[in-house]
């Protein structure tokens, strides 16, 4: 009897443990199929939002399109990309170069998953995903002004079109990271004054300016990267006066360069080739030749653009001097009177530097044969002549080389509405990639300086107005603003190096 009820009683936790495990098994399951749905949900709403995202953005990959000469100098294919100056003494350095291999931070990458594949799509593809969809809409714009609107191609700019779509998406996505490394004063400040004034400004609006909103504190999100060192300060700190040794500059670039591809991985990402640096004077390509990778590879920024000299346009920008005795332009210079007598016809005063100004001065320096058009060059300025009131009294400013091949003189006579006049070798006028120099300027060779008014005389009064005209618009491309304004030359020299980033991608 007592084995009987101990049979009774075991049956009865059997029958327990059967209901439970059944009840187990029903809640497991729901779990699941919750689960499953909660999953399908899910990949339903990301399929809907990618859905979305196709109908605003475009192809991600374009058909090739051929949408001729975009830009002048580098952009005859938008998708090429950057090497090294072949010409340069430095073995060519590798322009392009696949992301190194390194952990993804929790910032540095956007995790997808779908019922159909799992993939990660880094910050860097998604800003490369970005440009290709600027460099598409950039040639649709270029090709429908080739198509429909060939009457305007002589105005200032080469593809009005193009230039406008690139300078809105510059606008809509560009950023530059710039390095914080390096101390005062040599890096993080420059010159606002006087001949190499464009250097300063353009670091100061980089480093301080609060409108232009290009400047990013997020490395991983930005297109370029700036090295802010003043090669004008190194001239003053660093070198030896009369030595004419440039190892301290040189070295300086190559500690720098060290620095920041030890602390960050950017650099080694592309050789330096989504770097720039900006330099207005005249040792700034000397200075570059610190680092190999900075000479062959990164963006130059240079008012001393001499392409025989190593300037590499596929991948270097003019940057315009502009000498500001004071920090801004000459009261007098402001607004030129449009009405006021031009009775010279050509006005230049300088020292003889370089090989062009003694040409030029041996041929017209105290010419007394001019009759009505007089051409008026000087050595050394008589005292009781004022430069800028000779400028606005000329109908074409002559701008020969000095010891370099940028000059001021052409941005002081497009602020004074006088015609420049290039006399130059080599030179790559600043932003010519957009710029038509034809439609304000005249470019006259080195050689024909003798028939120097035969030429100016040529010039018709319909085409003179027409040069004048294209100075009048093209003045606010070389203007500084503080702060910075749309258009103006900080934006200009961004813009420059926005094109050359377009010019580049990363494998």
């Amino acid at each position: 009897m007592k084995k009987k009820n101990e049979g009774d009683d075991n049956g009865g936790i059997g029958e327990g443990r059967v209901m439970l495990s059944a009840f187990l098994s029903v809640l497991c399951f729901l779990l699941v199929g919750s689960t499953i749905a909660v999953a399908c949900i899910r990949a339903s709403a990301l399929r809907e939002s990618f859905a979305s995202l196709a109908l605003v953005a475009p192809d991600r990959n374009p058909p090739d399109f051929d949408g001729g000469d975009l830009f002048t100098v580098p952009i005859l294919e938008l998708q090429t990309k950057v090497n090294g100056a072949g010409s340069s003494s430095y073995e060519p350095a590798r322009a392009v170069s696949a992301e190194e291999e390194r952990p993804i931070g929790r910032n540095d990458s956007i995790a997808i998953k779908s019922p159909h594949r799992k993939r990660t799509v880094t910050k860097t593809k998604k800003i490369e995903e970005g440009l290709a969809r600027a460099r598409h809409v950039i040639r649709k714009a270029a090709s429908t002004w080739k198509q429909s609107a060939p009457t305007i191609s002589g105005g200032i700019y080469r593809n009005p079109r193009a230039f406008h779509r690139s300078y809105m998406e510059m606008e809509r996505r560009f950023k530059v990271f710039v390095y914080e490394e390096g101390e005062l004063p040599v890096v993080h400040d420059g010159p606002c004054k006087n001949i190499y004034a464009s250097e300063g400004r353009f670091i100061g609006e980089m480093e301080h300016g609060r409108n232009h909103g290009f400047r990013t504190k997020d490395p991983y999100s930005a297109h370029v990267y700036f090295m802010p060192f003043s090669v004008t300060w190194m001239v003053k700190y660093l070198y030896k006066p009369l030595t004419y040794d440039v190892s301290p500059l040189q070295q300086f670039v190559s500690d720098y360069v060290r620095v920041i591809s030890t602390r960050h991985p950017f650099w080694n990402r592309t050789q330096g080739a989504d770097h720039f640096m900006l330099s207005c004077h005249d040792w700034g390509p000397l200075a570059s030749k610190g680092n190999a990778n900075v000479y062959n590879t990164s963006i130059r920024v240079l008012c001393n653009a001499n392409s025989s000299e190593g300037f590499n346009p596929q991948k270097d920008v003019s940057l315009p001097e502009i000498h500001l005795y004071t920090g801004n332009i000459s009261p007098k210079l402001l607004q030129p009177n449009a009405a006021a007598p031009r009775p010279l016809l050509a006005f230049f005063a300088g020292g003889l530097h370089g090989p062009i100004r003694p040409i030029l001065l041996r041929h017209w320096q105290n010419r007394s044969d001019d009759g009505d058009h007089p051409i008026r060059v000087y050595e050394y300025l008589p005292d009781h002549l004022d430069y800028y009131t000779l400028m606005l009294q000329s109908r074409f400013c002559l701008c020969p080389s000095g010891h370099e091949v940028a000059s001021p003189r052409v941005v002081e006579a497009i602020y004074a509405e006088c015609i420049p006049v290039i006399l130059s070798a080599s030179y790559v006028l600043p932003f010519s990639d957009v710029l038509n120099w034809d439609a304000f300027s005249l470019q006259v060779e080195v050689s024909e300086i003798p028939r120097l008014k035969e030429i100016l005389m040529a010039v018709s009064p319909y085409e003179y107005l027409r040069l004048k005209e294209g100075v009048r618009a093209v003045r606010k491309h070389f203007v500084f603003n503080e702060p910075a304004q749309r258009y103006d030359v900080f934006h200009m020299i961004l813009h420059s190096v926005w094109l050359r980033r377009l010019n580049l991608i990363t494998e």
